[in-house]
Parts: C-alpha cells; structure tokens; sequence
C-alpha cells in the first residue's frame, strides 16, 4: 500500500514460515530500533497490508494509510487520484523514503 513489499518484511516472513526464532530477534530488534519496549515475539505475525484477514503487526492495523487505501480498493497508493497531495502519505514516506520511490513508480503506470 505504502511502498513498502511486505514479503520483505521479518514480520510477516515469520508467520509465513512459522519461525519462533525470526520472531525473537525481530522482536528484540524492533523494540531497540523503535523503541517499543513492550513488544514479545508473539506480536511478530503479520498476513501483510493487502490482506483482509488477521493477523496484522499492530502498527500495520493501526495505519491510516492503509485504512485509507483498503477503503478505497488500492494495491498502491501511487494509483490513487489523490497522491500527489496525501498528508497520510507525505508524512509516512518521510520516515520510509523506499516507499515513495516505489509509490511514485506505480504512478506513472497506467
């Protein structure tokens, strides 16, 4: 939705193939990268923002920008008539400029 791939990402990765020790270190990496101290291995799992079903890693539940883009019917926010201008989206690829590149690429696609 963002930009980012979630087959990349650890924590769905981990559910994917079941691994407690992917879990574990992604847990203990998060929680010193972002500081999320109460973070446990078990709140590694993740089914990847296009996903209807649960589970989704509480930050990916929690994200308006894919709230925004799963009301809409989006793949890919870049796709979306209103992008350009998004504060959602703005806001979001400052802290994950890989995702933008990629927005922006799905933008020029038609």
């Amino acid at each position: 939705m963002c930009g980012l791939d979630c087959s990349d990402c650890p924590c769905f990765l981990a559910r994917r193939n079941n691994n407690n020790e992917l879990r574990k270190k992604t847990a203990e990496k998060w929680k010193i990268d972002y500081g999320w101290s109460e973070l446990k291995p078990e709140d590694i799992n993740c089914t990847g923002c296009l996903s209807s079903k649960n589970p989704h890693f509480k930050n990916c539940s929690q994200c308006h920008v894919r709230k925004c883009g799963t009301k809409k019917g989006l793949k890919n926010c870049g796709k979306c008539t209103g992008y350009d201008n998004c504060k959602k989206i703005i806001s979001l690829h400052k802290t994950i400029p890989e995702g933008k590149n990629i927005c922006d690429a799905q933008k020029t696609e038609t």
